[in-house]
């Protein structure tokens, strides 16, 4: 499992060492000083210092003894993710959810904020920043916090282009808002990139370090690992499948362009497609997510039209797919989102489709597969922000 970082340069070598083992152990498990060395081409030497204090700083524990080669006894280490606690917070078009979560990625806690609009974002930044003071003060070993907001956010202004329905959230610079509220570092990703990121870190049927966490929510994007690094872009921009035109001559979307992926795919525009069918009594009323789940319940039911409503939304996901093989290569493509919930009929027809459109050989070495995570691909991305910060400068999150 590859664990992706997110680029900064460790301030010395030791530094660089010592998360180098802790990266190791954290992807490989219990792990002998010796099968770290060997990993790592490091000496014995080198390994027992290191190894040395990260134990003192409580970040590596001795599991006890391990059967190696010839019979030769020696000493597992772990690292201590249960000991340490990252917030993770999930900046939707129109909810957030706030969650606690252990480096190792399992969720402690989940609350969902009220639902908002545009009159009260301010009192709505103001409510996440009292939430999670209250976390950390009933939390210390928390060591971070992680953030996601949707795309596309602009990383070195701190805040998102323009967003198709929910175009408040330009409005809002999440580094002013966030970065000095806390007692612990805060780090702000795009929500597919950051969804990526826990697919790698946290999903382990996810092994290729060239692969794509397809969101398939409110809005459409995609989070790229190529080699075992993010897609970023000049400005964080990058990866952006969902303001591609299917139709460059269809209808306008909020982002300026025409006929976009996201006008036909997203839960948006398929509750759209619910309220015109007629199939949910009061799915005008529901939340995109409430009327998304009721259809795909009937589909399961055998409904035809639910059925037929299913299938034509996963063949405009599947064009998707198509995009991110030819543009990206991605040997693992995995969907996740408020969408994917539809399951097997809408990735069977995804499959059929990528089938049909991409080349046998490319189609051959690539892997589409539902998010096997069992929390919020997005706001595991969220606390999968905050642990690669974590990993990749373990010395310096120690808690208070």
């Amino acid at each position: 499992m590859p664990v992706i970082t997110p680029g900064s340069t460790p301030a010395s070598m030791s530094e660089l060492n010592r998360a180098r083992v802790v990266q190791y152990l954290y992807s490989n498990g219990v792990s002998s000083r010796a099968q770290i060395a060997k990993a790592l081409s490091l000496t014995p030497a080198a390994i027992t210092k290191i190894t040395g204090k990260l134990i003192e700083l409580g970040i590596v524990h001795e599991t006890g003894d391990l059967t190696g080669k010839k019979n030769r006894r020696s000493i597992g280490l772990e690292v201590n993710a249960s000991d340490y606690l990252v917030i993770g917070v999930k900046f939707d078009r129109s909810n957030i959810s706030i969650g606690l979560f252990d480096i190792g990625g399992t969720q402690l806690s989940h609350d969902e904020l009220p639902s908002f609009g545009k009159t009260i974002i301010p009192q709505t930044v103001e409510t996440v920043r009292r939430h999670v003071r209250k976390m950390l003060n009933a939390h210390p070993s928390v060591v971070a916090i992680g953030m996601t907001t949707p795309g596309p956010y602009l990383r070195p202004e701190g805040h998102t282009a323009k967003i198709a329905s929910s175009e408040w959230w330009t409005t809002i610079n999440f580094i002013t808002e966030f970065s000095d509220a806390f007692d612990v570092p805060v780090f702000i990703e795009q929500d597919a990139r950051a969804s990526a990121m826990a697919e790698s870190l946290f999903d382990h049927t996810v092994t290729s370090k060239n692969m794509t966490y397809y969101l398939l929510g409110e809005g459409i994007g995609a989070g790229v690992i190529d080699h075992g690094e993010l897609v970023n872009g000049t400005m964080g921009a990058a990866t952006e499948i969902g303001h591609i035109s299917l139709n460059v001559d269809g209808e306008p979307c909020g982002c300026g362009n025409r006929g976009c992926l996201e006008n036909y795919c997203s839960a948006i525009a398929f509750h759209r497609l619910i309220n015109e069918s007629k199939l949910i009594e009061g799915s005008e009323n529901m939340t995109h997510e409430q009327a998304c789940r009721a259809i795909f319940d009937l589909a399961r039911q055998n409904d035809e039209n639910a059925m037929h409503l299913v299938c034509d939304l996963a063949r405009y996901i599947g064009y998707g797919c198509v995009i991110i093989i030819n543009a990206y290569n991605s040997e693992q493509i995995v969907l996740g989102g408020m969408l994917a919930e539809a399951g097997k009929p809408l990735l069977d027809e995804v499959t059929r489709i990528v089938r049909m459109r991409v080349i046998p050989e490319v189609m051959a070495r690539t892997q589409i597969q539902l998010s096997a995570l069992d929390t919020d691909p997005t706001l595991s991305g969220a606390a999968a922000v905050a642990t690669a910060h974590f990993l990749e400068h373990p010395s310096a999150f120690q808690p208070n």
